[in-house]
Parts: C-alpha cells; structure tokens; sequence
C-alpha cells in the first residue's frame, strides 16, 4: 500500500498479462517438442534447451515484476541515458562482440550469449517516445520529423554494419507509429516504394530507377497536395527537356550524355525552381519529398556494392531465391521447402505432441528458434497456428488500445512502438516459414528460444503495462 492507498499493482492490464503468459507457455511448449532428444539420459538437464528456455522465462517474470514495481516517471527519464547506452552496447559489438552466422552481434560470456540488438528495441522505442511527446514537437515540420529519422537511423547503421540486416529492419517498423502521430499517409507511400525499391534496386537498370523514383515521389506528392494538373505537366516538361538535351549534347559532343544522365541533370537543375515555388506557397510537403528523392538517389548506387561486396553469399542467395531468380532446392531453398512441409504436414489438428516427424528427425534446421513456428504447424495443425496468431494478434491489439488511453503522449506512443516491433516480428517470422518473406534472423515473440529475446520483449512489453497501469490509476483516483 502505497500513502494514496493505491495497491501495487492496481491498475495492471490482466488482459494483457494472461495473453504474455499464455503465449510464453505455448512457445515453451513449443521449444521442449523442438528440442526433445529420447535418448538423453537425464530429461531435467540444463543441457537442454527447453530447461534453458525455462530458466530464461523465470529470469524474465522477475524481470517483468520489478518494471512493474518501478515508477512510470523513471521510463521518461531513461529514454535518452538507454539511448546512448544502446548505441554504445551495438558499437561495442561490433568492435568486440562475436560473429554467430555471419553477424557480428553478440557478446559471449562463458556459456552465455547476449545479442544487444534486442534491447536497442526497447532503446530507441522510449528515445521516440521522450522525442515525439516533447511540447513543442510537431511532426509536420520538417526539422521535427529530421530528429525521429536520426533517432531511427543511427541504430540502424550500426546494426545493418554488424551485418544483422533482419534485425535492423525491425525499426522501420515505426513508421506505423509516425503515421499514427499524424504523418502524412501520402508521404508514407513514397517511403514504403522506395524502401521496395531498394530490395530490387541491383535487378533494374539505372534509367528503370530514376524513372521510378520520380514517378512515385511527384505522383505522391500529387496526392498530398491535391495539384495533379501542375504535377503532370511538370513531368511532360521534363522528359521533353531531358530529351532535347540528349539531342543537343549528342550532335555538340557525342556520346557524353546519355538520355539517363540528361534526365539526371534536368530533374536537378529543376529542384530548384521547385523549392522556390514550394516556399512561396507554404508546402512544406514538397521539401520533405524532395529530402526522400535527393536521399534515394544518394543511395541508390550504393546498393549495387552492398548486394556484391557487404552482403554475404547466403543473404544473397536468399533474396535471389525469394524473387524466384534461383532455385536450389537442397540448398538455399531447403530451409522454406522443409518448413512448408512441416506445417502443410500438421493438417487440421496436427500430428501431436513429439510426433512431427519434420522436426522429430531434424529436417527443419533452426526448428527450436527462428522456425518455432513450424513445430506449432506440425503438431498443433492449422487450429493450433489460428490459435497462436489469435493470441499474438491479440496482444498487438490490447497494445494499441493501451496506447489510445494514455493521457500522455509519451505512453501512447510508446505503446505503439512495442505494437510496431511484435508486429513487424510476427509478420516476417511466420512470413519467412511459409515462403512469403525471404528468410532473416527474426525470432517469433516469446515463443522462440533464447534468453536476450525473451527477457528484452518482456521489458518492452511490460513498460507498456506499466505506463497503461499509471494512467488507469490516476483514472481510478483523480475523483
């Protein structure tokens, strides 16, 4: 009891607890089935990972209790110390930490393996949070909206520099969030296709992704602005230009510009008469697109060199493989084709417990960490698959319904970003399993083994329970 005779826990989403426990359970569950050896002698061994996992779930529950026990005030204080500290965890990992399948993203003490990335998460999510609830924040100014990318982007470059490229996107993710606050759903767009467009960057030529990249970014801007007429004739002035240039500079001095490179120039050269007129008519809309385009074209030649020389063999022949470009059935393509049969094995009610073959026999490599999800598809079927997305899917939901009752901005948002992150996690994971995403590193929320996971969604998610827990006190007792 505390002096207002609040109870300690009072105001604690049950929903939402019952839905972490119960998930957790079924990913134990999950993981004992994964990891299950007939053979071995002693069944309660630390040696096996389904009694490692148990330790870890213990570890996080205590975890669980004491940010609960915490005051909501310490989270807002913490966002930017955390911050620093996460980015100085990744650097250090990068500079010290181990290689583990060809990311340099773990510390190794003794036995025991801490993957700072997970707890960047939670990091950068409260660092956005302390950022977009300042008072005077406003996400449609342009240099606001400049302070959320470099506070998204710098754990990024780290991350994507460790080569743990699957655990990286996991940020981008919150752009969810920002469109929630009110960014522009039109500016999204552009986002969203550029970021795509960056995955097939090195299969399109040069003059394909300019193309592209000054389509999407007028047509979007068009949109935001609801000026079609003027946009479209912008563009007719600028394939007319380029065209004319290309012909002028083809009879004056052959063959050193080319209808790419004098695109180029006239798109350039015409940003600046589209600032001026973006300026004299207030649009700020049209500044932040032409940061998008002049960003993209930056980067985009760079992708060439990070696909050929950053990327490794493996990470290559995956993505080539989820475009359909190669097929290797016995190699890059046996993780998803063993996984596909898995869960297409499991039919409606599943084989039972230990007896999916797939996994019994090892068929499915990775089956106790990144491909959990196959266990659950062989031996739970497709009702026990509904039920754990039903469980997942639910608990996303209690998040942003959390996030809908605070009060304070700093809450709601919050509670978005740990929304975002389980979201972006499921839909890969389970993606990746059956064919629809190409295969990275991502675990499936509190049902995959491992401790750093575990113990870092737990915090994640129990700082939201605890700020919700503040607001449905305050809410309880202000009369």
């Amino acid at each position: 009891m505390t002096g207002r005779g609040i109870r300690m826990f009072e105001g604690v989403d049950l929903w939402t607890v019952l839905l972490y426990a119960a998930i957790v359970v079924a990913g134990w569950i999950s993981i004992a089935s994964a990891s299950y050896d007939e053979e071995a002698a002693e069944l309660f061994s630390l040696s096996h990972f389904y009694m490692k996992q148990l330790v870890w779930i213990g570890i996080a529950w205590i975890m669980a209790l004491v940010v609960l026990l915490l005051d909501e005030r310490f989270y807002h204080m913490l966002a930017y110390p955390a911050y620093i500290a996460g980015l100085g965890l990744l650097l250090a990992a990068l500079l010290f930490g181990r290689e583990v399948n060809g990311a340099k993203a773990w510390f190794e003490l003794g036995a025991m393996r801490v993957q700072p990335v997970e707890f960047a998460k939670i990091a950068t999510a409260l660092a956005l949070a302390r950022v977009m609830s300042d008072y005077s924040f406003s996400i449609d100014r342009p240099g606001d909206l400049m302070k959320v990318v470099w506070v998204i982007c710098l754990p990024l470059f780290i991350i994507v520099l460790q080569n743990d490229t699957g655990s990286g996107i996991v940020l981008g993710s919150f752009l969810f969030v920002l469109y929630r606050e009110g960014l522009n759903k039109w500016l999204c767009i552009p986002v969203l296709l550029i970021a795509a467009l960056f995955i097939v960057s090195f299969l399109l030529s040069p003059m394909t992704l300019l193309v592209i990249l000054i389509l999407v970014c007028t047509f979007s801007e068009a949109m935001m602005n609801g000026q079609w007429r003027s946009r479209i004739v912008y563009l007719a002035v600028l394939a007319l230009l380029s065209i004319v240039l290309c012909l002028v500079m083809h009879f004056v001095v052959p063959g050193k510009l080319d209808l790419y490179g004098s695109l180029l120039v006239v798109t350039f050269l015409s940003l600046i008469f589209v600032a001026v007129y973006a300026f004299r008519a207030n649009l700020r809309n049209i500044f932040i697109v032409m940061g998008l385009f002049v960003g993209a074209m930056i980067f985009l030649p760079t992708t060439d060199y990070i696909f050929n020389s950053i990327l490794k063999e493996h990470q290559r022949n995956r993505i080539l493989s989820f475009l359909g470009i190669v097929s290797d059935p016995l190699g890059t393509d046996y993780n998803v084709n063993q996984a596909k049969i898995a869960i297409g094995s499991g039919g409606w009610t599943g084989k039972g417990f230990l007896q999916g073959t797939q996994i019994k026999y090892g068929f499915v490599p990775e089956r106790h960490t990144d491909f959990i999800f196959c266990t659950v598809g062989e031996e739970w079927g497709f009702l026990g698959t509904v039920f754990v997305l039903a469980l997942l899917c639910l608990l996303i939901l209690r998040l942003m319904r959390m996030g809908e009752r605070q009060e304070e901005p700093f809450g709601r948002i919050y509670c978005y970003c740990v929304a975002a992150i389980l979201l972006f996690h499921v839909l890969v994971n389970v993606g990746m399993t059956i064919g629809l995403m190409p295969v990275m590193g991502i675990p499936l929320p509190f049902m995959s083994y491992g401790g750093s996971s575990l113990i870092a969604f737990t915090i994640l998610l129990f700082i939201a329970v605890r700020l919700d827990a503040s607001t449905r006190q305050f809410s309880l007792h202000k009369f």
